[in-house]
């Protein structure tokens, strides 16, 4: 045999060898990134079932004959299902497996969507708490799915995971007037964000028929030994933080408007900025997370966050008409933190059960406490006629928040 010959045949057959690798490696690719679109598209849902109500809610209201204790229920369940629900999404994930749970979860919210605008004010109430149900459970597991399935990449998938929050969140608020006139009425408008629940139920389907390791084996298939979270300290802790900055979070969206135009700006103006509050999370989740997650804690990036909220709302306390927009967009920034907080809920435990835990807890319980917000703040204002002691209450809570957050920050395991 020549030398040529034997060449070719070692080529041909290092080749073969290759090929196999390379082919592994390339599926390994398109599951990443099918997996990476179920989680922006499942991320895209989990707000404008709740941001979509508040344009259209006089027309809702008119049309019903509802009273306006039936709008604050409408618009007080979504929190009080979270933190319910929440708590128990790490049992049914365990029950059938991460991905199945997603999945239901997603179908759950686009079947409350639609079931929601079928009859009167009961059942308006019902698929409101349907589709909440669905959220809460999407809330708790998405990042688990984010933490198995890029854990090389936590930071810069939390980012686009949160991003995609947000703009899902402006887009519900923005969107559902436009749909309203377009379809003729307010049924049909918030009817409409179920095709989008069902597009990510489908996108989630595929991915995890394609192999998506997060999602195929149930949490806690691992064996490991479980350990009641609600003994550590550090759970609590990333627990209170989640739950302050969500605190004020349901402030901002349920009240800065009315604050903002006190201080001077026209209502639609005042509507525009708490809009751009939440679009400026979208930059900023997308790259502070990543920046962050190279590092071995968080603590700074967290504090800095938080200074920002501070200003703004000392701004708002101290001279609330010299600049309302500055302060609004000071507040914006910081409310950016929640990237950190789902983060941290990653970064904070062990394997994927633990992860589906700690997520549950923090969420749930972070959740009934910021249902608290909006409520106090309002019983604050009634009581004092005016703004400053709940704007100064609010400052309190954020102060708590980065003490928390600076916490919850440290390379450390739950």
């Amino acid at each position: 045999m020549s030398v040529e010959s034997e060449v070719s045949i070692k080529q041909r057959a290092l080749a073969g060898a290759i090929e196999p690798i390379r082919r592994s490696r390339n599926l390994a690719v398109a599951g990443g990134t099918l997996i990476a679109l179920a989680v922006v598209l499942a991320a895209l849902n989990l707000r404008p079932a709740i941001t979509s109500v508040g344009p259209l809610l006089d027309e809702a209201r008119t049309s019903l004959g509802a009273s306006g204790t039936w709008a604050g229920l409408l618009t007080t369940l979504p929190g009080l299902c979270f933190a319910v629900a929440g708590l128990a999404a790490p049992r049914l994930a365990r029950r059938v497996g991460m991905g199945s749970a997603v999945a239901l979860a997603l179908g759950i919210l686009g079947v409350g969507l639609i079931v929601r605008v079928l009859d009167g004010p009961l059942v308006v109430l019902g698929g409101t708490l349907v589709s909440s149900a669905g959220i809460a459970l999407a809330n708790v597991l998405v990042p688990v799915v984010v933490k198995d399935s890029f854990p090389a990449r936590v930071g810069l998938m939390t980012g686009i995971y949160t991003a995609a929050l947000n703009l899902g969140g402006a887009s519900g608020s923005a969107l559902s007037p436009k749909l309203d006139a377009l379809l003729n009425g307010w049924r049909p408008a918030l009817g409409a964000w179920a095709l989008l629940a069902f597009l990510a139920l489908v996108v989630w389907r595929i991915a995890i028929r394609g192999g998506a390791r997060a999602t195929d084996d149930p949490a806690g298939a691992r064996g490991e030994p479980r350990r009641s979270l609600l003994r550590s300290p550090l759970a609590w802790i990333v627990t209170l933080f989640f739950g302050l900055q969500s605190f004020l979070a349901y402030v901002v969206m349920g009240w800065f408007p009315q604050v903002l135009m006190d201080a001077g700006l026209t209502r639609g103006d005042a509507g525009l900025v708490v809009g751009l509050m939440s679009l400026l999370a979208v930059p900023i989740s997308l790259t502070v997370p990543a920046l962050a997650a190279r590092q071995r804690n968080q603590t700074w990036w967290i504090v800095g966050l938080g200074v920002f909220s501070m200003a703004g709302l000392g701004g708002l306390i101290l001279a609330p008409t010299a600049a309302p927009l500055l302060w609004a967009v000071l507040t914006g920034i910081g409310m950016s933190v929640f990237s950190m907080a789902v983060m941290v809920i990653a970064l904070r435990a062990r394997a994927g059960d633990e992860t589906a835990r700690l997520s549950g807890m923090v969420q749930g319980f972070g959740y009934l406490l910021a249902a608290v917000g909006p409520f106090l703040f309002g019983f604050l204002h009634d009581v004092t006629a005016g703004w400053t002691v709940p704007l100064a209450v609010v400052f309190g809570v954020v102060v708590a928040q980065t003490i928390f957050g600076g916490l919850a920050g440290r390379d450390k395991l739950v």
